[in-house]
């Protein structure tokens, strides 16, 4: 196919014209949010794991969507387990476990009957409890976030993920019991 050339165009510029104005750059995809549904936005986001008080939280949290006319937003977050058990190198960095206790909790949430009245959502987060909560509350700008209680000595030795949110949080928390 050698001898087929295509003509220049006659006002083809080869040298850069400083006078010309740039194109608008396009923002960076990875810095724009993606689009959120509206039934979410300014909705009650609600820190689930399975457990009996993350239950009740849970409940608590679908009739305040329901008197709000707002969505509900499921947060499970998954375990993180540092690298050095693995790898064994330092500084010590976190990774993300497969955490298969969410595609359960989902189907569980799925065929629940208390939650056909209300729109919701379930998110997988990985890291710090308290943080992701917060993170997520802000992402949907959420009106409240709803947390269950944790009993036991490790929530006494070193503090309850709902004191540290709610000393931390920059929206209302509700501590369910």
């Amino acid at each position: 196919m050698a001898g087929h050339e295509f003509p220049e165009p006659a006002d083809r510029r080869r040298v850069a014209d400083p006078s010309a104005t740039p194109d608008p750059v396009d923002p960076d995809p990875a810095d724009a949010q993606p689009a959120r549904d509206p039934a979410f936005q300014h909705g009650v986001v609600v820190g689930f794991d399975g457990s009996t008080s993350s239950e009740r939280a849970l409940a608590y949290a679908v009739g305040m969507a329901q008197r709000s006319s707002s969505g509900l937003i499921i947060v499970h977050v998954a375990n993180r387990l540092p690298t050095t058990v693995w790898a064994g190198c330092e500084p010590p960095a976190l990774v993300d476990v497969p955490d298969h206790r969410t595609e359960v909790l989902g189907l569980e949430l799925a065929c629940s009957d208390y939650l056909a009245d209300v729109p919701w959502v379930l998110l997988e987060r990985g890291g710090d409890i308290c943080h992701e909560l917060e993170e997520v509350g802000r992402e949907y700008e959420a009106d409240a976030i709803v947390v269950g209680t944790t009993h036991g000595l490790l929530g006494r030795l070193f503090g309850s993920v709902s004191g540290r949110l709610a000393r931390r949080a920059q929206r209302p928390v509700i501590v369910i019991p």
